[in-house]
């Protein structure tokens, strides 16, 4: 249905020949003609030239291609021979188009008199200048290239690929061979894509389509992927493809859940702004000419603050992970995201990098030892009872396979990590103290970091003597996520809790931040992680130079199986490793040690 038209008629003094408002003169058809099409009366306007049912052809099917909202047009000339034998007219035309697209130019034709007075000599290049004979005029959007998403240093995280979707119409199928067969067919090509493509999930789909031209998406994937599977579904009855441009990273599962968060929020922003062609099509449908041109506007690139070569590096160490296994890096100094991976097994349980919940072990000795610091009650020097086992209200607590230091200070039982010693600490300090102590690293703040959610944990006020023991290594009641636990690194490393931050120029909100460390505090802590590298529970990573951190194991269930930590930094880049189910933490020890030594 034809766009109703508000035509505005401008005019203007003619720049030659004899007046515009002379009576019967070729202004007057001039007049008429621009009013006709005015009102929308295109079949009055056709009727002013000398082929009526030629111009009314042309300019409707110009009017239904482009469906204008307005047609301006303005009369700027209007000048007649000496001879009075033709007459030549200059109109200006804007086209008002939806979306707020502007198409102006100007159009110069002919007149000749007649019996009943002047004439329009209708070519379509009265229309348009550029416009021909059999020839219709068209409007053709182009979408500009999705703009990519960088890292910090400029690399393609994510890139516009080509993927293909490849539909299946049940009707057709039917039509051409047996249905189930095909979806056979196509399960059997795609479930090494994703192996929830099945022949009975494709017919499950299929059932559910009523109508011929109703289809079923099967699966998208990336173009090589396609390539390689095309030779086996490309022929396939009822089967088709289309090409989309989307969004990806280097891998399907590169960066996973933080990347695929981002693509989500930055959507439109990398989207820009869709160019535009009006151009001139010959019966065959072929371009012929273009008209007027809008140049698609790219959107600037999104820049987020991770680190490929970190993500790279962080991925690579967990990959032959038996167990679920995720990384969170950031700088230290600013806050800024460099990495969360997590390898396929931790992919099957969700983000747990950013969301997991897990007793952190000894590595909330962190927190026991700046309670226990900020109380005055010991110095690293301090000397301190580390036994096999103490009971505390009935409840026996052991060290790892029972060892007994005997009497040594409160360094090395961090370094060596007796549980015994800092769960003593932890049952002469307030309910509170360890609640204090884990805000003032970071964990139980709480953020809203553009694009992802993240928990950092919690260590909740403990009133019960049993309780604070517990929780003074990090069992009891105590839980943090890999991402809280490297904010506690982070924190202790740059003297207060960074503030996260993912997206370049968005801003992080933070809620319960607590204190600045005491640098007296806060460079005890650095000592004594510092010390576990180099004489204590991880002096597999002793080889690398200035890495600070913190092992632990975390029972959980029934006691009988464990989580395996690492945390700590080196330089500014502070870290967190978890193995789910790691049984110790040595294999997180060992995915640091790989980690770091590809960062070099």
């Amino acid at each position: 249905m034809r766009t109703s038209l508000s035509l505005l008629l401008v005019i203007v003094l003619a720049v030659s020949g004899c007046s515009l408002f002379d009576s019967e003169g070729p202004d007057d058809t001039v007049q008429a003609f621009v009013g006709a099409l005015s009102n929308g009366d295109i079949t009055g306007a056709a009727a002013l030239t000398d082929s009526p049912e030629s111009a009314r052809d042309t300019v409707d099917q110009a009017i239904d291609a482009l469906e204008p909202e307005s047609l301006t047009g303005e009369i700027r000339s209007v000048a007649e021979a000496a001879d009075s034998a033709s007459a030549r007219a200059t109109l200006a035309f804007t086209w008002q188009l939806p979306d707020d697209r502007t198409w102006s130019y100007e159009t110069e034709f002919e007149l000749l008199p007649s019996q009943e007075g002047w004439q329009v000599r209708w070519t379509p290049t009265v229309l348009h200048p550029e416009l021909a004979a059999q020839q219709t005029v068209a409007l053709v959007e182009e979408a500009p290239e999705l703009a990519p998403v960088l890292d910090r240093d400029g690399q393609a995280l994510l890139r516009p690929q080509s993927v293909v979707s490849i539909v299946l119409y049940p009707a057709e199928a039917r039509a051409d061979a047996g249905l189930s067969e095909i979806a056979g067919e196509l399960a059997d090509s795609l479930a090494r894509f994703d192996d929830s493509i099945t022949t009975r999930s494709i017919m499950r789909q299929a059932r559910d389509v009523d109508g011929k031209d109703e289809s079923v998406l099967v699966a998208v994937l990336r173009e090589n992927d396609y390539q390689r599977v095309k030779p086996d579904i490309y022929e396939l009855p009822g089967v088709k493809f289309s090409r989309q441009e989307r969004l990806l990273a280097k891998d399907k599962d590169f960066g996973l859940h933080v990347l695929s968060a981002i693509r989500r929020v930055v959507r439109e922003r990398i989207e820009g702004t869709v160019g535009w062609r009006i151009i001139a099509r010959d019966a065959s449908g072929a371009e012929t000419a273009e008209l007027h041109v809008e140049e698609p506007a790219p959107s600037e690139a999104v820049e987020t603050t991770l680190s490929e070569r970190t993500q790279t590096a962080a991925e690579n160490a967990i990959d032959d992970t038996p167990k679920p296994a995720a990384v969170v890096a950031m700088r230290a100094s600013t806050g800024d995201l460099l990495a969360v991976a997590q390898n396929e097994k931790a992919n099957e349980q969700g983000p747990i990098a950013l969301t997991g919940r897990y007793p952190p072990g000894s590595t909330f000795k962190i927190a026991t030892a700046l309670a226990a610091l900020t109380a005055d009650d010991v110095r690293p020097r301090s000397m301190v009872d580390c036994p096999g086992t103490i009971t505390v209200n009935g409840r026996e607590i052991p060290n790892q396979d029972e060892f007994d230091l005997g009497k040594v200070r409160l360094s090395t039982a961090f370094a060596r990590s007796c549980n015994t010693t800092f769960a003593s600490l932890a049952t002469d300090l307030p309910p509170d103290a360890l609640t204090d102590a884990a805000r003032d690293l970071g964990i139980g703040a709480d953020f809203v970091i553009p694009a992802i959610t993240t928990i950092t944990g919690s260590a909740p006020p403990a009133e019960n003597r049993v309780q604070r023991a517990e929780n003074g290594f990090g069992q009891g009641t105590v839980l943090a996520s890999p991402f809280g636990m490297t904010l506690a690194a982070a924190t202790v490393k740059a003297g207060e809790t960074p503030v996260p931050t993912l997206l370049v120029g968005e801003g992080t909100e933070a809620k319960r931040i607590g204190e600045p460390l005491p640098d007296t505090e806060a460079s005890a802590l650095r000592r004594m992680m510092r010390a576990v590298v180099t004489r204590g529970s991880a002096t597999r990573l002793s080889g690398l130079s200035g890495v600070h951190g913190k092992t632990g194991t975390a029972q959980y269930g029934d006691g009988s199986k464990s989580h395996g930590w690492f945390v700590g930094y080196s330089g500014d880049t502070a870290f967190a490793v978890l193995i789910v189910g790691g049984g110790s933490s040595r294999p997180a020890v060992d995915v640091a040690r790989r980690m770091l030594t590809e960062l070099g």
